[in-house]
Formats: structure tokens, C-alpha cells, sequence
């Protein structure tokens, strides 16, 4: 499956500049990776024309929480129904509008905490790389 990851600006902070490369880097093991990375400035109408026709998941603090094995399951359960593209969407500092959220076909919360956004993409691609090793029975994961 494809992977999509549309942030709302650039990581700022070394350590997520990093994190956010790293995970990433292995994800593009187990699935084609496209980022995009949109001005802070952004209007929703712009992020409306990344998502396209995409399954589209937006990080929102209203979303369904998942474990790293509910994720995985998740993930999984998408490709046996044949998505082949999945979008996921970081909101910038004021999170998503109604727009997004109505377009939203999953709505994915990180945690009942607000994690800067630096710090969510960082926690987005390490959680997809989990998910990703959990399915394909690769030893990060442990129980």
C-alpha cells in the first residue's frame, strides 16, 4: 500500500527533523512513501486538493485512539479491502477545520495529550513503522 503523509509545515526541531527522516527511511521498506509538506499558511481548500480521492486519516484530538496492534489491524484490514493509496494528515498548530474533519474518512488521535506538531510527526511515522513491522511479523515490535 501506499503511504501519504500531509503535514502542515516542516519539521523545525533537530530531533524531529531526524526522528521524523529515520522512521520514515524504514517505512519505505514496507510501503511506497509520499511526503508533503505545506506551508504553514495553507488554506484547507489546498489540503482538500492533496487528499484528493485518497482513504484519507486526520490526526485529531476527537479521533479514535489505537494501539499499536489495533493499528497494524487497521492498516491491514484497508489493504485486504483494496486501498491501495492511504493519506494521513497533520494539522498545523491550530489543528484541522470542519472541512477536513468532514472529508476525514478516519479520524486518528495520538493521545488525549496536544503533542506539538514537531513531536506528532515524529510519533505518526514511528507508530506507521510499527504497525508496519507488527504485519509482517518483523521483530521491532515486542510484546
Amino acid at each position: 500500500m501506499k503511504l501519504r503523509i500531509i503535514t502542515i509545515g516542516e519539521p523545525k526541531l533537530s530531533f524531529a527533523k531526524e526522528g521524523f527522516s529515520e522512521y520514515t527511511k524504514r517505512l519505505n521498506t514496507f510501503h511506497k512513501i509520499n511526503i508533503v509538506h505545506l506551508k504553514d499558511s495553507v488554506n484547507d481548500e489546498r489540503i482538500l486538493s492533496e487528499i484528493n480521492d485518497t482513504f484519507c486519516v486526520a490526526l485529531d484530538e476527537k479521533g479514535k485512539e489505537f494501539s499499536s496492534k489495533e493499528l497494524a489491524h487497521f492498516l491491514d484490514e484497508k489493504a485486504v479491502q483494496g486501498v491501495g493509496e492511504m493519506c494521513f494528515v497533520v494539522g498545523g498548530p491550530n489543528g484541522h477545520g470542519d472541512e477536513i474533519r468532514g472529508r476525514a474518512d478516519k479520524l486518528w488521535s495520538l493521545g488525549k495529550m496536544t503533542l506539538p506538531h514537531d513531536l506528532a510527526m515524529v510519533v505518526l511515522s514511528e507508530a506507521l513503522y510499527r504497525a508496519s513491522t507488527i504485519n509482517m511479523n518483523h521483530p521491532y515490535h515486542r510484546d
